[in-house]
């Protein structure tokens, strides 16, 4: 019973986080407006793409040394934010969007937060059950998966 109740609440805490910083970042965006577009776009791409790469590095690392993580409600918030901030840069663009269209943020920013926190929820679950089945070495293709999801923004923008 005790450690259902450790993965709801990771599994609600990872869920918050993702879908709280994809909700916020738009907003931020929006409220910043056109003034510092040209100086955030030149520069998020690379700031995802680092950000992502040192996470699946470490996750790599983890995995080939089999550092066994204690358990899912060991989740580390700072982990959990730097994730968070790291695939939600885009969506301060899509903010920036936003403003120089003139165009209210509310709904679809309630829209991408309720999306993402469901989708985080599925994909803690079924991630947890990858990790039981294939035990440390799925951490290696979570950091080859981040790694990927880095490059593939840095491309996009850079391409």
């Amino acid at each position: 019973m005790n450690k259902t109740i450790n993965r709801r609440r990771a599994a609600l805490l990872t869920a918050g986080f993702f879908g709280g910083f994809q909700m916020l970042m738009p907003v931020l965006g929006w409220l910043v407006g056109f003034s510092l577009e040209s100086v955030i776009k030149e520069v998020d791409h690379w700031i995802a793409f680092g950000l992502l790469s040192i996470i699946g590095a470490k996750m790599i690392y983890d995995g080939i040394k089999n550092e066994k993580q204690k358990s899912v409600a060991d989740l580390r918030i700072r982990s959990l934010l730097v994730l968070s901030v790291a695939t939600s840069i885009d969506a301060l663009m899509v903010g920036f969007s936003f403003a120089l269209l003139q165009t209210g943020i509310l709904l679809p920013v309630i829209v991408i937060g309720a999306v993402t926190f469901s989708l985080s929820i599925i994909g803690f679950y079924f991630g947890s059950g990858l990790g039981r089945v294939f035990g440390e070495r799925i951490k290696i293709v979570g950091g080859v998966v981040l790694i990927l999801i880095g490059l593939r923004i840095l491309l996009e923008h850079l391409f």
